[in-house]
């Protein structure tokens, strides 16, 4: 399996992508519309604050979720024991943020939303009508005046060699929101795993956008939008000097949704987040 980038402008962009996220769990875009110029910024710029002593001022509510989580309380990939080799910032448009990187970071959010909120319509209007029937409501209003969609700062720190053995940058891993979208990280090292039980990387030229389903789209679809495990690498030789920046968009609905006989969309999410062990 090879994961080929799509042209967000070309006439067959939308069944092109829902096709690939049923087959693979993923979907890979180029022309797209989040400006490329707006994301270097927030990298660099988040990478000083990464760098800085200021990020202990915005230690994470445990409630809400929201702000700096240190490397020593970065998720454990479920079924994993070790820790991410990871620190991260999680922003919402009502949570805490650095005044200085706020205006930034908020534009950034409204523009991956809104094309978020365009690309689960493709998904929408590309579900087979006997998948679409499992849908307690429509995609496209699951997530109307949803709070809980999470614009996440994550910060890879150059390793330096005394990494606990078998760590390592992200372990493999399923989403557990809806869609996630991710424009290219500043370094390569994303790989996702085939039907075939295989890592391929991931197409990291900068200018692409890579989409992935989470959980509660997979449960949503009785399992026809797969949930793709995913991981992130360490590099080897040079490359393991350079810090890795990356900014995912996960796309949640409202808690009260329901997203099959089991769950709602709130129950779902307390039951993921105890397992990563994040509460």
């Amino acid at each position: 399996m090879e994961l080929k980038a799509i042209d967000y402008t070309s006439p067959t962009a939308q069944k092109d992508f829902v096709e690939s996220l049923h087959n693979t769990g993923f979907g890979v875009l180029k022309n797209h519309p989040i400006k490329q110029q707006l994301v270097e910024s927030i990298y660099r710029n988040w990478l000083t604050f990464f760098n800085s002593e200021a990020k202990q001022g915005f230690h994470y509510n445990l409630d809400t979720q929201d702000g700096f989580f240190p490397a020593e309380v970065s998720e454990t990939a479920k079924g994993h024991t070790k820790r991410d080799i990871k620190e991260y910032f999680h922003y919402y448009p009502w949570g805490q943020c650095p005044a200085e990187l706020k205006n930034e970071l908020a534009q950034y959010y409204q523009e991956a939303n809104q094309l978020a909120v365009e690309l689960l319509g493709w998904v929408e209007s590309y579900t087979p009508s006997e998948i679409a029937t499992n849908y307690s409501q429509p995609l496209s209003s699951m997530i109307n005046d949803s709070e809980q969609t999470l614009l996440r700062v994550l910060h890879y720190p150059p390793l330096k060699g005394d990494e606990e053995l078998g760590a390592i940058r992200a372990g493999a891993h399923e989403d557990i929101n809806l869609l996630t979208i991710l424009p290219s990280a500043n370094e390569p090292g994303l790989q996702v795993k085939t039907k075939e039980d295989k890592w391929v990387d991931v197409p990291c030229d900068f200018g692409t956008l890579i989409v992935n389903i989470g959980d509660m789209l997979q449960e949503a679809s009785a399992g026809y939008f797969p949930s793709t495990s995913h991981r992130v690498i360490n590099p080897e030789g040079a490359d393991k000097t350079k810090p890795r920046v990356s900014l995912p968009l996960f796309l949640h609905p409202r808690s009260d949704v329901v997203l099959s006989e089991r769950y709602t969309a709130g129950s779902y999410l307390q039951e993921r987040l105890r397992e990563l062990g994040v509460i």
